[in-house]
């Protein structure tokens, strides 16, 4: 990874205070933090050694965050030890009031399951399972989100529900391989596993970067819609800086996280 280069301007954005905007306007609500990162230490051994250092990090519920950097600076490792893929040498990791530094590997991937709901670069389809099956497959290590998932129905037509909203026909849910799908089908697809059974957190990792300005903003819109249903937050890690507007909080990586080649951040 390359080392973290500092941005030219601080992109954090937070909304006008009361006093700001007169005094008819009620106190904003703060809702409670669905993840809190303190003092968290990490690092990735052998020869190209790469460290981070998160002195404090907090997501809260229902929030949307844009985290942007260059590529390569350290926002897949930062989402990693997020979503509890690889653990920390020092420091806690709570998410929603458990802290994944604590948990073995194996507990860390139920929890994982149950709470995250994630949409990887690359999507992470499997190729010849059917559209449906993929939409489906976190429900099989995840009971308590099945049991969301199949509320009063069952999960097959709650994939069919979050398919059609974001552009998948019915049709296509049973008889289509994953494999045969388009780009833009395929990164659809994946939003509806990341979103079925309402996970409290939704991780998008360059999500929009194969997609044009038009298709991105459909795919922004479908998330977005979705996510509020669920009242699931949303983190994404881009380096485009024109998505901050669709966002209520914008970061460069280096405002939350130190990093380091060779040693410790």
């Amino acid at each position: 990874m390359a080392d973290l280069r500092a941005a030219s301007a601080p992109h954090s954005r937070a909304l006008a205070s009361p006093s700001a905007l007169g005094a008819a306007i009620p106190n904003v609500i703060t809702m409670p933090n669905v993840v809190t990162m303190k003092d968290v230490q990490f690092a990735w051994p052998g020869r190209n050694a790469f460290a981070m250092t998160i002195a404090d990090f907090s997501l809260q519920a229902r929030e949307k965050v844009l985290l942007i950097g260059p590529s390569g600076n350290g926002k897949s490792t930062f989402l990693s030890l997020m979503c509890g893929v690889v653990s920390p040498r020092a420091g806690s990791i709570d998410v929603m009031g458990t802290d994944l530094a604590k948990l073995t590997s194996s507990a860390r991937d139920r929890f994982r399951a149950e709470h995250f709901g994630i949409i990887f670069q690359m999507f992470n389809l499997l190729p010849y399972a059917s559209v449906c099956d993929n939409v489906v497959l976190p429900l099989h290590f995840a009971a308590n989100r099945k049991a969301r998932a199949g509320a009063g129905q069952t999960v097959e037509a709650e994939a069919a529900r979050l398919l059609h909203s974001v552009g998948i026909e019915p049709e296509m849910m049973a008889g289509t391989r994953a494999a045969n799908l388009s780009v833009g089908q395929q990164q659809r697809v994946a939003a509806a596993r990341a979103l079925i059974g309402s996970p409290e957190i939704v991780v998008a990792d360059e999500p929009t970067s194969a997609l044009d300005r038009n298709r991105q903003t459909q795919f922004l819109d479908l998330l977005f819609g979705e996510a509020a249903s669920a009242g699931s937050a949303v983190i994404m890690v881009s380096h485009d800086e024109s998505l901050a507007p669709r966002f209520d909080r914008v970061l460069n990586l280096n405002e939350i996280a130190q990093t380091a080649r060779g040693g410790p951040a």
